[in-house]
């Protein structure tokens, strides 16, 4: 019985993974009937949903679930220090309680956005939980934790987004993935290019001396004694003798 039980947990737990993307750990919110059972039955909620559901957990309440044990009678006060040891979720009617079954209807919504678990042993609300997809139920029978099967309502919804008829959650992930967001240019990118100013050159002052470019010039192969200065100096010997007067003494 054990393994068959265990098979069937996790028939239905990768049922809710694959369809309704539900991840460790995993939140369960308890009603109150469901601690008088476990008291009741002598179950440890704590040791055994972990070992059921083979994964991590998250036990966790609302405050109108809490209250609503309050004002009931003595007899569920044990059930009332069981669940004060689980976290204690914000719902939108803290201030003006509502009773604990409209409460849980109220956190789960219309298709369940936040994975939630349900352990309740209330038939009332069962009946109203399988009308909205994605919700599995836990709860006791027989001194164990028992899984139910997934409602026609999860099961039809499965079908409608294998036909295409809706997007499952699984898609809407994947979309908001690939979707980017439409980033606006660099305001910086949209300014335009400054022409930058020539660089000015320092202005002399009077005082200042101008600095005159000296160019050396190169002295011709040979020295001073050169051949062709040589030749220009006999070209005007030979002139001026050309040009002589005669001179001639008178006695």
């Amino acid at each position: 019985m054990k393994i068959k039980r265990q098979k069937h947990a996790k028939k239905t737990i990768s049922f809710y993974k694959y369809n309704f993307c539900f991840r460790e750990p995993f939140q369960i919110l308890i009603y109150g009937t469901l601690c008088q059972a476990a008291l009741k039955n002598k179950i440890q909620i704590k040791e055994q949903l972990p070992k059921y559901l083979m994964g991590e957990v998250q036990l966790c309440t609302t405050n109108s679930a809490l209250k609503e044990l309050e004002t009931l009678a003595k007899d569920l006060y044990g059930a009332k220090l069981i669940l004060q040891r689980f976290q204690i979720r914000n719902c939108k009617h803290m201030k003006d309680p509502l009773p604990a079954s409209e409460c849980l209807l109220s956190m789960l919504g219309e298709t369940n956005p936040h994975h939630y678990f349900t352990a309740t042993q209330d038939q009332e609300l069962t009946t109203a939980l399988k009308k909205i997809p994605g919700v599995p139920l836990l709860y006791i029978i027989l001194n164990t934790m028992v899984s139910d099967k997934p409602s026609e309502r999860s099961l039809k919804h499965v079908e409608a987004v294998q036909l295409g008829e809706l997007v499952s959650p699984s898609q809407q992930l994947k979309a908001k993935k690939r979707k980017r967001k439409s980033c606006n240019p660099n305001p910086l990118s949209c300014l335009k290019k400054k022409n930058k100013p020539m660089p000015q050159q320092p202005k002399k002052t009077d005082g200042e001396k101008t600095k005159r470019n000296r160019h050396r010039k190169r002295r011709p192969a040979g020295g001073p004694g050169s051949g062709s200065q040589l030749q220009s100096h006999n070209c005007l010997e030979t002139s001026l003798a050309s040009t002589r007067v005669p001179f001639i003494v008178c006695f």
